[in-house]
């Protein structure tokens, strides 16, 4: 089934070119369906790029699915002109009275910055507020796990003297959770940040479920009790080419990274970069879907009854 995107959004081009099933508002409109609304808060710098690796992976399920974008502010973008951001894009006042079947909250550049000194902080945490009552399901990426970990449950992160950065294995901590479904036992999934979280306190909190963690890059999909928010600690989203773009524009900043671990053949970054993730990440985002979104959302969105934490 399509993901339905406004018209002209520039994503929808490539997904096309990729023969990823998207339909314009135009065309939707004359259907007869009840889609799931799904909103996405992009915090990413280079607004395009993100929203077509998203809109990739809710394209792949068989839901049909509305997209609609959101801004935590309207300050002008450095990588993505204004005319795409205000043809495209929300304001959160817009969307507040509304309600969500989904909410995917991106990552942020702002893995050494402390959550209290962001300068949109107190919008972050509006808005996730606003989601225990308006949305059925918040999925949660990275940068964002971590700021709702710490807004909702007090869990702080830990800052790493270097950037995790790489593709590393994962296994499965618990085996009977719906999100977990056609999961190997092992899989691979990409993490570039400057902070992790501490496993055993996650583990210790009562509304909070470890699903998957790695030995070296620790925790990584971890979902709350009453199943509305998940958080992903790394980036299944990411292409290709996200990691290695990175890479080098960190050397080209001079920040001296470290090659990102397992990504490069023999790690070595001259060579081919090598994706082994795409279907992890395609899995996860359908299991969300369907069995987190699709499954306990309300057939009128008016009915949705917030949940608090037990």
């Amino acid at each position: 089934m399509p993901v339905k995107i406004p018209d002209d959004l520039p994503a929808a081009e490539i997904l096309e070119s990729e023969n990823i099933f998207v339909m314009s508002e135009t065309r939707a409109a004359n259907q007869d369906i009840r889609p799931m609304k799904v909103l996405i808060l992009n915090l990413m710098p280079n607004k395009i790029e993100t929203e077509t690796q998203l809109l990739r992976l809710l394209g792949n399920t068989p839901l049909q699915v509305d997209v609609d974008l959101l801004r935590i502010h309207d300050k002008e973008s450095k990588h993505t002109s204004i005319d795409h951001m205000n043809n495209f894009y929300r304001d959160f006042e817009a969307v507040r009275q509304k309600n969500y079947d989904g909410l995917i909250i991106t990552g942020a550049p702002l893995g050494q910055v402390e959550f209290e000194d962001v300068s949109y902080w107190d919008n972050i945490r509006d808005i996730i507020d606003w989601s225990q009552q308006h949305v059925t399901s918040v999925l949660f990426l990275c940068w964002a796990a971590h700021a709702a970990l710490f807004h909702l449950y007090g869990l702080n992160r830990k800052l790493l003297n270097k950037k995790r950065s790489g593709v590393f294995v994962h296994s499965r901590t618990s085996q009977h959770f719906p999100l977990l479904r056609g999961f190997d036992d092992e899989f691979l999934a990409p993490h570039s940040r400057f902070a992790e979280m501490d496993v055993d306190e996650l583990k210790a909190h009562p509304s909070l479920e470890v699903l998957t963690q790695s030995d070296t890059a620790g925790a990584y999909m971890v979902l709350s009790t009453n199943n509305r928010n998940l958080f992903v600690m790394g980036h299944p989203e990411y292409q290709k080419m996200t990691l290695k773009d990175e890479y080098f524009r960190d050397l080209e900043q001079g920040l001296e990274p470290d090659v990102p671990l397992n990504y490069f053949r023999d790690d070595n970054p001259e060579c081919e970069a090598v994706a082994r993730w795409h279907g992890h990440g395609s899995l996860l985002v359908s299991n969300w879907l369907n069995y987190y979104v699709y499954q306990l959302t309300p057939y009128n969105l008016d009915d949705m009854i917030g949940i608090s934490e037990s």
